[in-house]
């Protein structure tokens, strides 16, 4: 059976790069009716942190990305946290002693530092020499007597080629010459990341690691290792790196890099799962949305390309907006809801909600009336509460020049807002829909021999105190006859104080 993994450290928020490779990993065991694992590798205690693993696994959940063994799942392999399977690795550390394929190394770091930096100005690859390789067992008692601290180091195996076909790759070799003798733990009971990683691999019976290319230069080591222990080799895919527009790798000095950050923003789970999808695999032709479920059936290593995947967030943005745009009003609603309370913009009362400046009750219905307003317009949810504004604001602000239409007269503007004002006024509340007083306007638009412009553009900007906005109809619509044409009479008086008038 096909087993995949995401192994995520929790010392950091859930990275981007992070969930692209969950995503894949997710993607390739449900193509292949296999099992997805997460596993915690949280053995660097004073990093790691709940918060972290919780924003791990909440944003996995977020995304729809649901796994079939892992924490709060369990499975015939638990558990899943590193640091709660250390006793299970001791055992495998015995083992490379006993063959002499581990020993203790007594280099401190200061020691390692100046060895790494004579290579260098020898013009040799750095790496490690092997001071401690061939210590005579009362060389290391007195090492271990005069209280210097050790880890333990794992023979490299000389004058060897390994080969290994990656699915993204094709074939790698590696030379164990240039490989130098590699720190596997800080002691028998204090595995690291190198040794740790091919234990779990093995029994949990992970057949596809799935994982960056930065992770390559891993692939000999944790082949060695697995030859030690005579486990059967996993496949390897090594994805391409996130790269900013610029080419160099994914920082959050360009973009942001957290999962949160995005959630935060406003950014949908499904534009970002059909955007993170498309970095770095493509599915053979021009198509660009997909569902999650869609991605499950159409998802393959063979498509995933080798060279490294440009983080555009305006593509990002073009997504989200498509997903904004094909949600129904209702979820879109729920989704916005959020947003404008965080604002201070609505106050939720039990089941409905109210407007925080004027105390107004607010039924569903409504709510999602206003929220449709910019349904079409906005990219990311944050925008909600800025783009929406003028509904909740009790007096606009804008300079009255606004209400001018292109250069028309002030006497025709104000003479517009009068056709405005009275056409609103003729409607009754119960049918103020937004084509009822479109099709009024604009017959009193044709009946005065006016242009549109010269009505809608300062309606619009009465209304919203905006030059960008959805249409004057929609937006009476919203607000309501009421207070429709109480803006229209501030809007009269702006412009009356703008010319001197009393």
């Amino acid at each position: 059976m096909i087993r995949t993994r995401i192994a995520p450290s929790p010392t950091g928020y859930f990275h981007i790069g992070t969930a692209r490779t969950a995503l894949f990993n997710y993607l390739f065991a449900k193509k292949n009716n296999g099992v997805f694992i997460v596993r915690i590798e949280d053995t660097d205690i004073e990093r790691s942190k709940k918060e972290f693993e919780d924003d791990i696994l909440e944003g996995l959940k977020w995304l729809g990305i649901q796994w079939d063994e892992g924490p709060g799942t369990g499975g015939e392999c638990a558990p899943y946290r590193q640091s709660e399977r250390m006793s299970s690795y001791t055992p495998f550390l015995r083992q490379l002693a006993d063959k002499d394929l581990v020993y203790p190394c007594y280099c401190s770091k200061e020691e390692l530092e100046q060895e790494r930096e004579m290579q260098v100005l020898s013009k040799q690859p750095p790496r490690y020499s092997g001071t401690c390789a061939d210590l005579s067992a009362s060389q290391r008692a007195a090492m271990k007597s005069s209280g210097k601290s050790s880890t333990l180091r794992f023979r490299i195996p000389r004058n060897r080629v390994l080969s290994v076909v990656d699915h993204i790759r094709g074939e790698l070799t590696f030379d164990t010459n240039t490989l130098d003798d590699f720190i596997i733990a800080k002691d028998f009971d204090a595995p690291l990341y190198n040794f740790a990683v091919v234990i779990d691999d093995y029994q949990m019976k992970i057949s596809h690691i799935i994982r960056g290319e930065e992770h390559i230069s891993n692939i000999p080591k944790q082949i060695l290792l697995d030859e030690a222990f005579g486990f059967t080799v996993p496949e390897f895919a090594h994805l391409p790196l996130i790269l900013n527009p610029d080419r160099t790798k994914l920082s959050k000095r360009q973009n942001k890099v957290s999962l949160l950050e995005y959630r935060t923003e406003g950014y949908l789970p499904q534009a970002l799962v059909n955007f993170m999808a498309l970095l770095g695999w493509n599915p053979g032709n021009d198509r660009e949305l997909f569902t999650l479920e869609e991605l499950e059936k159409e998802f393959s290593l063979e498509r995933v390309n080798k060279s490294g995947a440009i983080f555009d967030l305006q593509k990002l943005e073009w997504f989200n907006a498509m997903y904004i745009r094909g949600m129904s009003l209702p979820e879109l609603t729920s989704w916005c809801i959020p947003y404008l309370i965080e604002e201070g913009y609505i106050v939720r009362e039990g089941e409905s909600y109210s407007v925080s400046t004027d105390g107004r009750r607010l039924s569903q219905t409504e709510l999602e009336s206003i929220v449709r307003l910019e349904q079409e317009r906005i990219h990311r949810l944050r925008e909600i509460p800025h783009r929406l504004s003028y509904v909740f604001t009790q007096e606009l602000e804008y300079d009255a020049a606004l209400l001018i239409w292109k250069k028309t007269p002030v006497e025709e503007i104000k003479q517009g807002l009068l056709i405005a004002y009275s056409s609103l006024q003729k409607i009754s509340a119960d049918e103020y829909s937004p084509e009822n007083l479109e099709d009024q306007l604009k017959k009193e638009i044709q009946s005065a021999g006016m242009k549109n412009g010269v009505v809608l553009w300062p309606l619009r900007v009465a209304l919203t105190g905006l030059a960008a906005s959805p249409s004057p109809f929609e937006v009476a619509s919203v607000l309501g006859k009421k207070r429709s044409v109480e803006r229209i009479k501030d809007a009269e008086k702006k412009l009356q104080f703008e010319t001197g008038e009393k």
